[in-house]
């Protein structure tokens, strides 16, 4: 969440950078408790000084005079003035608080303006297309008996989005989780295996509710949601603690399975593996000091692509405007890999820094060891990868003429030597 005090002190400043966001933000019910709150505070403060100004003269006279019961009279009028401001403006900080929630982070001063995803920037490409001599073919119809992707059987025992993993697709599903946790681990990250369920103080500490409640598979007669994402237990492991600063930056990956309702996308992705409501994806997150977050943000951003170039999946990096930031994320890049079968690229990661944001909704601190003050944490996260997203880019891209499927050289070794998917 932003800093209420600072959102408070510089109300119009705030305002002026949510609307980069191409979003009208309604901030007037905050404006009028930020207005409540400087005359609470000025009045709680200015009656403290008075007090303290007249206990240091009723100091100096006798118990028994008229002015010194007369200055303990005020100050009984006073303290009372005084704690009724006190009790006003907790209260108004409550209402603050309850309303900063919805509002999303403030993007970074150099992020790229843009209403949309139209106004993206594609920073880089990794990597060729591959050439086929053959019209390539969407990864549904790499296998029409649904031999390996059963989507008919996954609605009949759940519902639509839901999608039974069989033969190969189920070994190269449990082959590529291990494949990036192992990479990831090379690469200096602790492995984590949260639970798949959360509580709601998880949930909202990464800004997953209140905003986003119509989108969490929320579990029924209990405060506790499936995860949409592995960023959540993860990064919440930390909540309402405070870390030495030697420990930092904090480096985790961690599989989870995923649960989403997709609110919102009805109609997008009716087909295939794109859009589930449930789906497998490893996970990267740092927690780090301040001054760390830019570079270890590039940094993860690194380690995600590094799984692509591996597999030889071509890619692009793309830096999201204001206008297509997450709620949460201060700055975010997208990694697009490229599906020959639907002729385009879709987005595989989104790589995010959300600087004290989830930090401080979470509460996780670190202790400065010069300074002994607790400093909020700045938290970064992305994607490395969705597993259902890289299988459907190795079916798509390396698809033969005759349906079959080419399993990449770094991968068989997980695949128990497979080296050809036939269906």
């Amino acid at each position: 969440m932003l800093d209420v005090r600072y959102l408070c002190d510089n109300i119009d400043e705030v305002e002026g950078i949510l609307k980069k966001r191409g979003k009208d933000f309604d901030l007037s019910k905050i404006k009028e408790l930020a207005a409540q709150r400087k005359d609470l505070t000025q009045t709680y403060e200015l009656n403290q000084q008075k007090l303290n100004q007249n206990k240091h003269l009723m100091a100096k006279l006798d118990k028994k005079s008229e002015e010194f019961i007369q200055k303990r009279d005020e100050m009984k009028e006073i303290s009372s003035t005084s704690k009724e401001a006190k009790v006003k403006l907790a209260e108004v900080m409550e209402q603050l608080d309850e309303l900063v929630m919805f509002l999303p982070n403030l993007p970074q001063n150099d992020v790229p303006l843009g209403k949309g995803e139209d106004d993206n920037i594609v920073l880089r490409y990794w990597g060729e297309k591959p050439i086929l001599d053959f019209e390539p073919k969407n990864h549904w119809d790499l296998d029409p008996n649904q031999n390996l992707m059963d989507f008919e059987r996954g609605s009949k025992i759940t519902g639509t989005k839901f999608t039974v993993m069989k033969k190969a697709a189920a070994t190269m599903e449990r082959a590529l989780i291990s494949f990036m946790i192992d990479n990831h681990l090379d690469s200096g990250y602790d492995e984590i295996f949260p639970p798949f369920v959360v509580n709601k103080e998880a949930m909202t500490g990464t800004g997953q509710l209140p905003k986003f409640a119509d989108d969490a598979f929320k579990i029924d007669g209990m405060e506790y949601y499936l995860v949409p994402t592995a960023e959540v237990p993860v990064t919440n492991l930390y909540q309402n603690e405070i870390i030495p600063e030697d420990k930092l930056p904090l480096k985790m990956v961690a599989y989870t399975a995923c649960f989403r309702k997709e609110a919102g996308s009805a109609g997008k992705d009716t087909r295939g593996l794109i859009r589930q409501h449930q789906f497998n994806k490893v996970e990267l997150v740092k927690i780090t000091k301040p001054e760390d977050s830019h570079k270890e943000h590039l940094a993860l951003l690194a380690d995600a692509e590094s799984i692509l170039q591996k597999l030889n999946l071509h890619y692009r990096v793309v830096e999201l405007c204001t206008g297509d930031l997450g709620f949460s994320a201060s700055k975010c890049y997208d990694i697009e890999v490229w599906l020959p079968g639907q002729n385009k690229y879709r987005e595989i990661s989104s790589v995010s820094n959300f600087l004290d944001f989830q930090g401080r909704r979470a509460k996780i601190r670190y202790k400065n060891k010069e300074t002994k003050k607790n400093i909020i944490a700045h938290t970064i996260n992305g994607s490395a990868l969705a597993v259902g997203r890289t299988l459907v880019a190795i079916f798509e891209n390396y698809q033969q003429k005759d349906g079959s499927i080419v399993v990449p050289e770094a991968l068989r070794p997980y695949m128990r030597g497979m080296e050809v998917i036939k269906g």
